[in-house]
C-alpha cells in the first residue's frame, strides 16, 4: 500500500482532506466533475494506512467534514464506518467520497 496525504483544515469546524500520494497532483475529470487535487488543500502530511485510520478516528469525534480521494483513502474510511459504497463516486476512475456529518 502506498502512502496517504492527510491535512487537517481547522476552522468552525474540522475539514479533513485525505488523498492517496499518487493521485496528488492530478485534475479529475469525469464529464462535468471535476477535482483537482494538486494544490494546498490536500497537500498534507505523508502517513501509512494505520496512521491515517488514527487520525480519521480521532477527527471524526471532533465532527470533522472528510474529502476522500484514491482508492487506499476511500478504503481505509469505509472499513472504519465513515463511508458506505453508495457515498463512493468514481471520477476519472479514481474513488471520491465526500463526507458531511
Amino acid at each position: 500500500m502506498g502512502k496517504i496525504l492527510l491535512k487537517i483544515h481547522k476552522s468552525y469546524r474540522w475539514v479533513v482532506a485525505v488523498c492517496d500520494e499518487d493521485i496528488f497532483g492530478r485534475k479529475l475529470v469525469d464529464g462535468k466533475r471535476v477535482i483537482d487535487v494538486s494544490g494546498e488543500f490536500f497537500n498534507g502530511k505523508e502517513m501509512n494506512n494505520k496512521e491515517v485510520a488514527t487520525e480519521i478516528i480521532r477527527c471524526n469525534r471532533e465532527d470533522a467534514t472528510f474529502n476522500l480521494v484514491g482508492e487506499n483513502s476511500v478504503r481505509i474510511a469505509k472499513e472504519l464506518g465513515i463511508i458506505k459504497n453508495e457515498g463512493i463516486v468514481s471520477i476519472d476512475g479514481v474513488p471520491f467520497a465526500l463526507v458531511l456529518l
